[in-house]
């Protein structure tokens, strides 16, 4: 497909995609400083309205996206999001609402801040906490905060804890988030795909007085619901360390098991992916975070209370508080969708869709035995880690599925496993689309083993061959030459 810039014919023009100058500019670009304004026009491309129209559709069409494809991308639930929460979110009172106009005049804000609340409700109810804060953008963002809670207790409390723990199987942004937030980490490994409470134990007792928490997932991101998670609480307790809950792989458990009632002090929920909101593509995110008890008063300010008349308003007199995460209160048309998502299906609902994406993940699983070699082999939740068969590569099964239609699930994480395929199907796909899938893994398995050259060459039918994905990430090339 042709550059914009190879479509360019001198003389042609878009009346209507026109760049205003002179006096007719923008007041905005009036008012910029006289160093920030171009010397000269820029350099465009020469296109009638119809020319740009059909090139950027066509563009648009050399993507995958869960609308237009499966896309079983381990531990990231990208499932397709129902377009009743976009009707939503574009309501004329909520998409032209000054972002500021909450903290500004709450009055004129009350719409906006009982969305904020009930939401915050909603899932406290979910998830067992006590409260959430909206600020956090996204899932690595609310780690970020989250472990920032984790380490304003200990201080509030006068101690010094140094030590973050993560198990082997983390989420590979829990370690940065830890680091960010003034945190040491300590590798807690595995046993059976699950957090050693052995190994934990004697992570406590190497570093005595300096572990601040451990951060987990349940279902982890083999799929596997921990099954030591009692004496891992206990283990904790003892120690006051607080336990952290990263939310990737909530979709597996909602209406089945609330993270506060089993221990958990502190959970990020990635709103973007679980409750019905588009993830990908740059944003935006939403990570909110929930609390219990102890971390109550750490939260980020402001909060949103409602007052005994039903009014809602700003409240910023939180004086432990960890101070302000994200701009504005986070991404407030994110949260209309997931607060959108959540009374469309209601408790009934978001239990089943959790009871789908387990069954779904369950199904792929077992009819893969003897395509792909299954380390666990046992009753998953959302998705599952798989290895490639001996002689393939899981990079090259990723690149011929391309071929095929399907995007490649998650591969080569977690590192544990050997040549690893982490593939989640979520509840919004068809058993046609799922038999699909596997027909087509059993194709390029087959392929594989009689002509491996043919796997090695993939993919071959998209607008990009395979690259040297090492030099293309050493050398990347972001600009068009124009010359």
């Amino acid at each position: 497909m042709k550059t914009i810039f190879a479509e360019s014919v001198e003389g042609r023009r878009a009346p209507g995609l026109a760049l205003p100058v002179d006096d007719d500019a923008p007041r905005a670009v009036q008012m910029l400083p006289e160093a920030l304004l171009r010397k000269s026009a820029p350099r465009l491309p020469q296109c009638s309205e119809l020319d740009v129209v059909r090139h950027f559709t066509n563009l648009s069409k050399l993507n995958y996206s869960v609308d237009a494809n499966f896309y079983p991308l381990g531990s990231c639930t990208m499932k397709y999001n129902p377009k009743f929460t976009e009707y939503v979110a574009s309501l004329p009172g909520f998409a032209r609402m000054h972002p500021l106009l909450a903290q500004l005049s709450g009055e004129l804000a009350q719409g906006a801040l009982q969305c904020l609340y009930d939401a915050e409700q909603w899932l406290c109810e979910v998830t067992g906490m006590k409260a959430f804060t909206f600020q956090p953008m996204a899932g690595a963002n609310g780690e970020y905060t989250g472990v920032k809670l984790i380490a304003a207790y200990h201080k509030a409390r006068g101690r010094k804890r140094t030590k973050m723990l993560i198990p082997d199987s983390a989420h590979g942004t829990n370690p940065a988030s830890a680091v960010l937030a003034g945190f040491e980490i300590v590798n807690v490994p595995s046993r059976d795909g699950m957090v050693d409470p052995a190994a934990l134990e004697e992570a406590l007792a190497k570093y005595p007085d300096q572990v601040a928490g451990l951060m987990m997932t349940n279902p982890n991101t083999l799929g596997l619901l921990e099954l030591h998670l009692p004496r891992i609480v206990e283990v904790l307790r003892r120690e006051d360390a607080l336990l952290y809950y990263d939310g990737a792989n909530m979709n597996a458990i909602l209406g089945k098991m609330r993270v506060g009632d089993v221990g958990f002090d502190v959970v990020h929920l990635n709103v973007h992916k679980t409750l019905g909101t588009p993830h990908g593509g740059g944003g935006p995110g939403c990570g909110p975070v929930g609390v219990g008890e102890r971390l109550l008063p750490f939260l980020p300010a402001p909060r949103v209370r409602k007052a005994e008349d039903g009014s809602y308003a700003l409240d910023y007199d939180l004086p432990q508080s960890i101070g302000h995460i994200g701009p504005f209160y986070g991404s407030f048309g994110v949260v209309l969708k997931a607060l959108a998502y959540m009374m469309r299906l209601g408790a009934e609902g978001l239990t089943r869709a959790a009871e789908f994406a387990s069954l779904n993940a369950n199904y792929l699983r077992k009819k893969l035995e003897g395509v792909l070699d299954v380390p666990f082999d046992r009753i998953c939740a959302h998705e599952f880690v798989a290895s490639a068969p001996e002689g393939l590569r899981a990079l090259d099964i990723a690149k011929a599925l391309l071929d095929r239609g399907f995007h490649a699930p998650t591969v080569y994480f977690p590192l544990i496993v050997h040549e690893c395929l982490m593939a989640e199907p979520t509840e919004t796909e068809s058993k046609q689309t799922l038999d699909a899938y596997i027909e087509a893994l059993r194709e390029i398995v087959a392929l594989g083993k009689s002509d491996p050259q043919q796997l090695l060459d993939a993919p071959v039918k998209m607008p990009v061959r395979r690259l040297d994905e090492t030099a293309a990430a050493r050398h990347m090339i972001l600009t068009e030459d124009m010359a």
